[in-house]
C-alpha cells in the first residue's frame, strides 16, 4: 500500500523522512506497459442488481488503436466477466480527451444492454445480449447517433441525430472546392481541411461557440432531430416535440432563490432534487468548498443543507440519489490525502450521515473524478485506482463499506508497482502554503543521492504519466530517477500568482528532499501538460532549479495572441481573465513579465518539445530562437490535438522522454541503434551549452 509522509519547512516544523526500503525489482516498468494500461468505462447495475455492465479499453500499439468491449458480470464476484460486445472507437472530445463512454442502459427484463458505439464509420445504438449470444445495432441511422433513451417498458428506443453523414462530407468538399473564408470560426494554426479527428475520422473543424479553443466537426451546430425504434416491429418514425425526451434537469429550471448549482440530480422516483453548490472563500475565489442540498420538488425555494461534519467545507466531487431510499450519495475528494476520495450516505429526513467507505485513490466510475459508481440498494460497483494499484473493478457493500475486487485486468502490473512504494508527501513552504505530492523514490542507485523529476498539475488515482500521459513516473523510478507528481493549488486569478505557487512548491520540496539525502539538487527536472506547461517554462526560467525540461503544450506568447486574436471578445475576455493581458501595445510590462520571448536568455535548462500538430505553431515564436541557439529540441505528432492520444505516439512521447531526462540527469544514453541520431544531436546541445 501507498505510505504517507508530512513534510515542512525549516522554518516551520522538521520532520525526519522515514528511509525507503525497496524490494528487489528484477526489471523497471516500461513506458509501453503504461501506454497499455485497460481503462473503465462508468459501471451499470442491473435491475434485480445481480450483475454489472461496463466497457474496457485498452491501446493497441501496433494497429495504434484502441480495443474496445462491453462486459457483463456478476456482482458476487463468482465469476468472471463475459464479454458480449464490440465497443467501437473510442469517442473523444476535440481536445483529445476521452469523452467517458456513457453508462449503459440495462433492458428492464435484464436480458439486455444498449449503448452508443462508433463502429464502421458510423454511430448507432447497439444491443447485446447480456449472455453474449450477440450483439447488433439498432439505429442504422444516415445521421450518427448523439444521445438515446429506452423507455420504460423496454419496447421504444428514442434517440436523436443531427445532420447526415453525407451532408457533412458535402458541406466539407464544398469548402474544399470554393476555398475557405477565414472568419472568428476558423481554427487557424492547423490544417484547414479535414485535420481534426472527430469520431473516428479526419474532418474539417470549426470553434464552437462555447468554449474558447473547443472544435466541433462541419453542421454541428443542425438541431437535434428524434427518432424512435419499435424494438418489436423494427420500424422508425421521426417524434413530434411533444414525444421528445425533456431536457435534463438543469439550474435554470429551479427558482431563483436557489442561485446557481454546479450540479442538479433528481430523483426519478420521488421528484427530490440533489444539489451541489461552490461555495467561494471570499478572499480566495475558486478556493471555497461545496454545499450539498436538497429540494423537496423543483419548485421549492429553500433548499435543506447537508450539515453534518462529512458534508461541512469538503470538496465533495459528485452525487447520486440511493436507489429506493432517502439517503444521497457523495464523494468528497482529500486535499489532505492527495485528493483522495471518500464516500458518504446523507439521510436527507434525518440528517444523518454515514461513511461508506475510504480510498487511497480515486473510487468512482473511471479515469475522471466526476464519473459516478454504478448503485443499487445494498452495494455500489466502482472503479478503483491508487498511487500503486491500476484500474479495477470493485464491489463496495453500502451498509458496511466491505470491498470485493470483481475484475482486475491490469493485475500484472499492479503486482510490479508494489515494489516502487510510492509515498504521499505533504509539505508547507516559507508562505505558509501547503502542498501534497506522490513520490516514486528510485529503485536504482549508485550510493548517491539520486536526480528528481517533478510534474505539476494533478495527481489522483493511478499516475502513469502526469495529466498527459507522456511522462512516465514509475519508469523513472525503475531506471533510478525519483519522480513526484505535486498537486497544483486550485487556480488564483492572478497568472503570476498562480505561476510563483507552482515554483514554491517545487523550491520548497527540492530543499526539504535534499537535506535529508534523498535527491541531488544538481539534477531536477520537469515536465507536464497545458497549465502544467506553464508552470514547467515558469520555473525554468524563473530559477536555476532545473537541468532539463519537457512539454507538450505552447505557453502565452505575442504568437499566440496573434491567431487567438481572430476570435476576437471571447479570446480577449479570456486573455484579461486568465494572465491580465491586453494587447501587447496594451499592456507591455505583463507580456514582458508572462512571454518566454522576453526571458530567451534565462532558458538555463534545454527544453524538449513533443507537440501536437493542432499547437505547435502557437510556440514558434519562442521555440524557433531555442532551436536555433541549441537550447531545446521539438517534435511534432501529426493530427494530435491538445491531449496526444494515438497509442503510438504516446509511446514515442514516452519513451523520448525517458530518454531524455536519462541523458539529462544521469548521462545515460540507450544503446538501440534506431536512437543514434536523436543522441547525436542531444550531445551537440550539450556541448553548446559548454
Amino acid at each position: 500500500m501507498p505510505t504517507r509522509i508530512i513534510l515542512s519547512t525549516a522554518l516551520i516544523v522538521c520532520v525526519a523522512l522515514v528511509a525507503s526500503c525497496h524490494s528487489a525489482y528484477a526489471e523497471p516498468i516500461s513506458p509501453r506497459r503504461l501506454v497499455e494500461i485497460a481503462d473503465f468505462s462508468p459501471p451499470a447495475v442491473s435491475p434485480d442488481e445481480t450483475r454489472v455492465a461496463f466497457r474496457l479499453q485498452q491501446a493497441a500499439i501496433e494497429r495504434n488503436a484502441y480495443d474496445t468491449a462491453w462486459y457483463v458480470q456478476s456482482m458476487d464476484g463468482a465469476s468472471p466477466p463475459v464479454r458480449v460486445a464490440d465497443g467501437g472507437i473510442p469517442l473523444r472530445s476535440s481536445s483529445g480527451a476521452v469523452v467517458p463512454a456513457p453508462t449503459a442502459a440495462w433492458s428492464p427484463d435484464g436480458r439486455w444492454i444498449y449503448f452508443r458505439a462508433l463502429v464502421g464509420g458510423r454511430i448507432d445504438v447497439w444491443r447485446a445480449a447480456v449472455d453474449g449470444s450477440g450483439a447488433e445495432p439498432l439505429t442504422l441511422d444516415a445521421a450518427d447517433v448523439r444521445d438515446f433513451l429506452l423507455s420504460a417498458d423496454g419496447a421504444v428506443l428514442k434517440y436523436s441525430v443531427g445532420a447526415t453523414r453525407e451532408e457533412v462530407f458535402a458541406a466539407e468538399e464544398a469548402e474544399y472546392n470554393s476555398g475557405i473564408r477565414i472568419d472568428e470560426r476558423v481554427p487557424i494554426g492547423q490544417g484547414l481541411f479535414r485535420s481534426g479527428n472527430i469520431n473516428g475520422r479526419l474532418e474539417t473543424q470549426r470553434f464552437t461557440r462555447g468554449e474558447l479553443w473547443e472544435r466541433a466537426a462541419l453542421l454541428a451546430d443542425v438541431p437535434d432531430r428524434w427518432k424512435a425504434v419499435d424494438l418489436h416491429a423494427r420500424t422508425v418514425r421521426t417524434l413530434p416535440s411533444s414525444e421528445q425526451p425533456p431536457m435534463p434537469l438543469g439550474a435554470s429550471d429551479l427558482a431563483a432563490a436557489v442561485g446557481q448549482p454546479s450540479l442538479v440530480v433528481a430523483d426519478t422516483r420521488s421528484g427530490r432534487i440533489a444539489l451541489l453548490k461552490q461555495m467561494d472563500d471570499a478572499d480566495l475565489p475558486g478556493r471555497g468548498h461545496v454545499q450539498l442540498s436538497m429540494l423537496p420538488h423543483a419548485r421549492a425555494r429553500q433548499p435543506v443543507v447537508c450539515t453534518a461534519e462529512q458534508c461541512s467545507d469538503r470538496a465533495i466531487r459528485g452525487i447520486q440519489w440511493r436507489p429506493s431510499s432517502d439517503e444521497v450519495l457523495f464523494t468528497v475528494s482529500d486535499p489532505q490525502r492527495g485528493f483522495a476520495q471518500s464516500i458518504h450516505r446523507w439521510n436527507v429526513l434525518t440528517g444523518e450521515v454515514h461513511t461508506v467507505v475510504h480510498a487511497d485513490g480515486l473510487l468512482n466510475g473511471g479515469r475522471f473524478r466526476d464519473a459516478k459508481c454504478g448503485v443499487s440498494t445494498k452495494a455500489i460497483a466502482c472503479i478503483a485506482d491508487d498511487a500503486s494499484g491500476p484500474p479495477r473493478l470493485e464491489r463496495i457493500e453500502i451498509a458496511t463499506g466491505q470491498r470485493i475486487v470483481l475484475f482486475e485486468p491490469n493485475k500484472a502490473l499492479a503486482t510490479d508497482m508494489a515494489a516502487l512504494s510510492p509515498q504521499l508527501l505533504r509539505w508547507t513552504d516559507t508562505l505558509g502554503q501547503e502542498f501534497t505530492g506522490w513520490l516514486f523514490p528510485a529503485l536504482e542507485a549508485d550510493g548517491a543521492p539520486p536526480p528528481l523529476f517533478v510534474t505539476y498539475y494533478a495527481c489522483s488515482g493511478f499516475m502513469r504519466g502526469g495529466v498527459g500521459d507522456q511522462w512516465p513516473l514509475p519508469s523513472f523510478a525503475g531506471y533510478g530517477i525519483s519522480a513526484l507528481c505535486i498537486n497544483g493549488l486550485p487556480h488564483r486569478d492572478d497568472a503570476i500568482a498562480r505561476y510563483d505557487e507552482g515554483l514554491s512548491a517545487v523550491q520548497s520540496v527540492v530543499e526539504l528532499l535534499a537535506s535529508s539525502g534523498r535527491i541531488d539538487p544538481a539534477r531536477v527536472g520537469m515536465g507536464e501538460l497545458s497549465f502544467g506547461s506553464e508552470v514547467s517554462i515558469w520555473v525554468a526560467t524563473e530559477s536555476d532549479l532545473l537541468s532539463a525540461v519537457s512539454v507538450t503544450s505552447p505557453v502565452i506568447s505575442p504568437l499566440y495572441h496573434v491567431f487567438g486574436s481572430l476570435k476576437g471578445e471571447s479570446f480577449t475576455t479570456g486573455l484579461r481573465s486568465y494572465w491580465q493581458l491586453g494587447a501587447p501595445d496594451e499592456t507591455p510590462e505583463q507580456w514582458e513579465r508572462l512571454s518566454p520571448t522576453s526571458k530567451l536568455d534565462r532558458f538555463r535548462a534545454p527544453v524538449l518539445m513533443q507537440m501536437p500538430e493542432q499547437e505547435y505553431i502557437y510556440a514558434l515564436d519562442y521555440a524557433i530562437p531555442l532551436i536555433r541557439a541549441a537550447r531545446a529540441d521539438l517534435y511534432v505528432f501529426p493530427h494530435e490535438p491538445h491531449v496526444m492520444h494515438q497509442p503510438r505516439h504516446l509511446l514515442a512521447a514516452n519513451e523520448r522522454n525517458l530518454d531524455w531526462f536519462r541523458f539529462w540527469l544521469q548521462s545515460v544514453e540507450d544503446d538501440d541503434p534506431r536512437k543514434t541520431a536523436q543522441y547525436e544531436h542531444w550531445r551537440r546541445m550539450r556541448a553548446a551549452a559548454q
